[in-house]
């Protein structure tokens, strides 16, 4: 039986994920990131001990070595950097959309819902500047392309969609919404059938979080199976990771009447 033609196809080679449609517009939340038009995405794992700062070049290393290398002057298209091998990435696919995900929780970034008041925490540890893949083993990262033609608010919103999806399905896998690292890209084609909005109860919407939980569940447990691994039960047992113990303070937007607007002016 002859496989259809896939939506997004996919090439693994040399610890890099290649996904391919023609003139795609992209948007992504990784190094780089922003909008784009480009043919491909890629996510690109990472070794042990890996210490690079010059993310442009070592990208640029990485696509040629396996034979990704794009033609002078052509936009390689968004990259995402993962400490999890590339060979525990899946994909799932649901009517016009189609999802990969690399998933490991070394680093877990836990969001307590019972925060410590803000005066009696310290702000030392919450969070850092330091580069993303710094901390360990981890990174939870997910590419996402439809084949209809999204609205500009509606790609942008694609990727709340998918950052939910990959936070239930995290809390329900692990316990934990994310990682001190993810990253997510999603694509559109600027030619399909045109889509106004992607939220949960729209086509795109509701395939996507499908996809997204599938995939990201499944490469959850082709990481911690394959490498005989486990995922950390907590922050505190985690190699790295971070928990948001602080508390904001919350307010009232104020309301102005009619009384204070005639006093304003």
């Amino acid at each position: 039986m002859t496989e259809p033609d896939l939506d997004y196809d996919s090439l693994r080679r040399d610890g890099v994920l290649q996904v391919s449609r023609s003139n795609t517009e992209w948007l992504s939340t990784g190094w780089n990131g922003g909008r784009c038009t480009a043919d491909r995405a890629y996510n690109v794992s990472v070794p042990d001990g890996w210490d690079r700062t010059d993310l442009e070049r070592y990208v640029d290393e990485r696509l040629e070595r396996a034979g990704f290398g794009t033609p002078d002057g052509a936009s390689a298209g968004p990259v995402l950097l993962t400490g999890v091998d590339i060979a525990d990435a899946r994909g799932a696919r649901r009517g016009p959309v189609t999802a990969y995900a690399t998933a490991g929780i070394s680093n877990p970034a836990a969001l307590p819902m019972r925060p410590t008041p803000a005066e009696e925490v310290d702000a030392v540890g919450e969070g850092s500047e330091e580069s993303a893949l710094e901390q360990g083993r981890g990174t939870v990262n997910v590419i996402v392309g439809t084949t209809r033609a999204l609205a500009p608010g509606a790609l942008a919103n694609l990727v709340a969609v998918a950052a939910e999806a990959k936070a239930a399905t995290l809390l329900a896998e692990t316990g934990f919404p994310g990682t001190t690292t993810d990253a997510i890209v999603v694509g559109h084609d600027p030619t399909g059938s045109p889509a106004e909005f992607s939220g949960s109860g729209t086509i795109v919407g509701a395939a996507a979080r499908a996809c997204v939980r599938d995939a990201v569940r499944a490469s959850l447990r082709a990481h911690y199976e394959a490498a005989d691994l486990s995922c950390p039960e907590s922050v505190e047992a985690a190699a790295y990771g971070v928990s948001t113990d602080g508390q904001a303070t919350v307010f009232h937007p104020a309301l102005e009447t009619s009384e204070s607007r005639t006093t304003n002016e």
